[in-house]
């Protein structure tokens, strides 16, 4: 049951994940009422400039960190599990 609760869950943050990000996605330019049927204007070419960012090397480090936290932390986790159950039998 607790499975079947679970699922559920991550199928509702799924879904709302999608229903938040989707209007972004699905936008589209409308024209306004009574405007000429065809393309009017064309549209200007917008030339985007970035100044700053991250180096590759830094997000790599940042990624090589993330996984090595969490091995530690399954590490620890999977240490105390065994632990916890190692008590349970003996007693």
């Amino acid at each position: 049951m607790n499975r079947i609760l679970t699922a559920l869950a991550t199928l509702a943050g799924a879904l709302l994940a999608f229903t938040a990000a989707s209007p972004a996605a699905f936008a589209v330019r409308v024209p306004p009422p009574g405007g000429a049927a065809g393309p009017g204007q064309a549209s200007s070419q917008v030339h985007t400039i970035v100044v700053g960012g991250m180096p590759g090397w830094q997000i790599a480090l940042i990624a090589t960190g993330a996984a090595l936290a969490a091995a530690a932390m399954a590490v620890f986790v999977d240490r105390a599990w065994v632990a916890r159950k190692a008590r349970a039998i003996t007693a």
